[in-house]
């Protein structure tokens, strides 16, 4: 979709609106998920221990629950992730993000690679839930970022997505058009991580991103109704 008949609303519809941190009071989620509710954005992201707390708020809205799974680091086994995701979607969670394990990544294990993200993405499908994968590119060569691309295709998961927020840099435009070039229309890109401002956002979204990952969205859809209002 171009920016130029991007509306606001389709614009917020396009942000998880996110609260990763790990040191705030349950207060802070009831206001993220009030905030979502508002703006309608399209989920709101947040760690699975808070899973049951924000589905609650949310469960007669059209916001979803997006849990992160074998978050920040993506060292926990297989095994660990799928009950992982499975306990999450039991919870409330309409989308998973899970963090792949670059050490398998890095060893060019990629026989575990896709194993991981079969599973995961099995369980996804059985409730019917979407799935995304972070690959963390700030970690990753470009050969590295395409062969995750790769296996994200063959797999058939959902969404790849650039970048936990936790690493060394976020989201850059240049991966998601690397990431855009290799899976092309059959699936889709999220770009999150350092996404603080609306020409952050749009450079993402005509990089080739479907979905925005941000703690300033709000910032963000105030920003572009001031633009397009002009």
């Amino acid at each position: 979709m171009s920016d130029k008949n991007l509306t606001w609303q389709q614009l917020a519809n396009m942000i998880d609106h996110t609260n990763l941190k790990q040191y705030v009071p349950n207060e802070a989620f009831v206001k993220l998920c009030d905030e979502a509710k508002q703006y309608n954005f399209k989920t709101v992201a947040i760690n699975c221990a808070t899973t049951e707390i924000c589905y609650g708020q949310l469960k007669d809205s059209p916001v979803l629950v997006d849990s992160a799974v074998g978050f920040p680091l993506g060292q926990s086994t297989l095994e660990t992730k799928v009950f992982e995701t499975e306990d999450a979607i039991r919870k409330g969670a309409g989308e998973i993000d899970y963090v792949a394990n670059l050490v398998e990544l890095k060893n060019k294990n990629y026989d575990y690679i896709r194993r991981e993200m079969d599973g995961i993405v099995k369980m996804c499908r059985k409730y019917q839930v979407t799935s995304k994968v972070i690959f963390e590119n700030c970690y990753l060569t470009e050969e590295e970022i395409v062969k995750m691309a790769e296996i994200a295709l063959e797999i058939g998961i959902d969404f790849i997505k650039t970048s936990t927020g936790f690493g060394e840099y976020g989201a850059k435009a240049e991966h998601v058009r690397l990431m855009k070039s290799v899976v092309g229309d059959r699936l889709k890109v999220k770009a999150a991580g350092g996404i603080r401002d609306v020409q952050t956002a749009l450079a993402m979204i005509d990089a080739g991103a479907s979905r925005i990952g941000t703690s300033s969205g709000i910032r963000i859809v105030e920003d572009y109704k001031k633009m397009t209002e002009e």
